[in-house]
């Protein structure tokens, strides 16, 4: 448990408000830092966390309070790192409905399979929610432009609320992300740049905007600021809630940069602590395309840092990421949990996409249904047991992807 002098207050020049949050940390050498302070990376390269004053919350606020409150991710204020309410920058995000999949289900095998359904959020994926309160810090610690590498969602996401904060923003992507979200950052007035290449092309350009900057743009690629994962973990905060305060079995999440696993991994590991949820810890499994899959390649050599994957290509676009920064977060995760990582074939993701359409109602992007996929595959194995309560991601709407089927 993270248990500090008490909550901090905000910035110099912030309101009245307070935050729980007490420092940054690095997962990785233990070296902290001052949350006061917009910062990167740590000085040895690892991505930072947010640590919390988690006996000051739980004196502050029980799991009885949220029922009552309004139906976003900032229900949960208290394990979120914004101090002054003034900043924070909302499109209504959050709260998004968990969903049998009971016909899907039987058709597989399958009796508690359950659906995390993201594409309700603004921006129309889970992105969404790591803008959100990635911005609202941003804004909060006097950042005026912020830059970042996308694959296409997250930067249609972190464009329009930072549009809704009046903040600068500079998205560098691939060529080939979908059409749909260049026209995203194009319509809320922000500077894009599409690049030959992966993302790894994109950062670097990005890399270098923020390098000849003079201090003037703020670099927030993934996990290269703390508070992405922050807004991704209230993914595990909601279903826990929406559970009645347990947790499922499983939860099964598709892996490219990997933040919404590892603000999951967190969110549950903070739950804990604070003695909300029981001990057992669901097993987390990481999804990805044989197309893309260091993860999985890295896992089953029980590694804890993976190799850069050649030739990265999937339909999956989104799980395209062929270095993840915080592969020893995600592997991490995995091993904790008694969790596994999985890849599966795009054609195959594209069967079970429109296999779960046809059967419940919803077009899952291929993101997501490379999770029905996973699960398929782990059943299949024994890995996974019939009647486990599975809770996979849906991370966007299919909508967004037209030419994919």
């Amino acid at each position: 448990m993270d248990v500090g002098a008490g909550p901090v207050a905000g910035p110099p020049g912030g309101g009245t408000g307070v935050t729980f949050l007490a420092r940054l940390a690095c997962p990785r050498c233990g070296r902290e830092y001052d949350a006061r302070v917009p910062t990167n990376l740590c000085a040895c390269g690892s991505p930072l966390l947010a640590h919390y004053d988690l006996a000051a919350v739980g004196r502050a606020v029980s799991p009885g309070a949220f029922a009552g409150r309004e139906a976003s991710l900032w229900r949960y204020r208290e394990l979120l790192p914004v101090a002054d309410p003034a900043h924070v920058t909302t499109l209504g995000e959050g709260w998004t409905p968990l969903l049998p999949a009971p016909a899907y289900g039987r058709h597989v095998g399958l009796s508690r399979l359950l659906v995390k359904d993201e594409s309700l959020l603004p921006t129309g994926s889970f992105k969404a929610r790591g803008a959100a309160v990635g911005v609202s810090r941003a804004r909060e610690l006097g950042i005026r432009h912020v830059a970042m590498p996308t694959n296409g969602n997250a930067g249609a996401a972190w464009a329009a609320y930072a549009a809704r904060a009046g903040l600068r923003a500079t998205i560098a992507m691939p060529e080939a992300a979908p059409a749909v979200t260049r026209r995203e950052c194009s319509v809320v007035g922000a500077e894009l740049r599409l690049v030959p290449g992966l993302i790894g092309d994109a950062g670097a350009w990005i890399a270098d905007l923020v390098a000849n900057s003079r201090g003037a743009v703020f670099d927030v690629s993934t996990l290269k600021e703390p508070y992405r994962v922050e807004g991704k973990k209230t993914m595990g905060l909601e279903i826990v809630e929406q559970l009645g305060w347990r947790v499922p079995d499983v939860i099964v999440y598709p892996t490219g940069g990997g933040v919404g696993l590892i603000g999951i991994h967190k969110a549950l590991r903070e739950l804990g602590a604070l003695g909300w949820i029981a001990d057992r810890m669901p097993r987390l499994v990481a999804v990805q395309s044989t197309g893309c899959a260091p993860v999985v390649a890295a896992f089953e050599a029980g590694e804890r840092r993976v190799k850069p994957w050649p030739d990265a290509h999937t339909v999956a676009f989104g799980i395209t990421v062929p270095a993840p920064l915080g592969d020893e977060l995600i592997l991490d995760a995995l091993y904790a949990t008694g969790g596994t990582a999985v890849a599966v074939d795009d054609a195959d993701i594209l069967a079970d996409l429109r296999e779960f359409g046809r059967r419940e109602g919803l077009w899952l992007c291929p993101e997501g249904a490379a999770c029905l996929t996973g699960v398929r595959t782990l059943l299949d194995t024994g890995w996974l047991d019939p009647d486990a309560e599975i809770v996979i991601l849906n991370t966007g709407g299919g909508l967004k992807y037209p030419d994919v089927l």
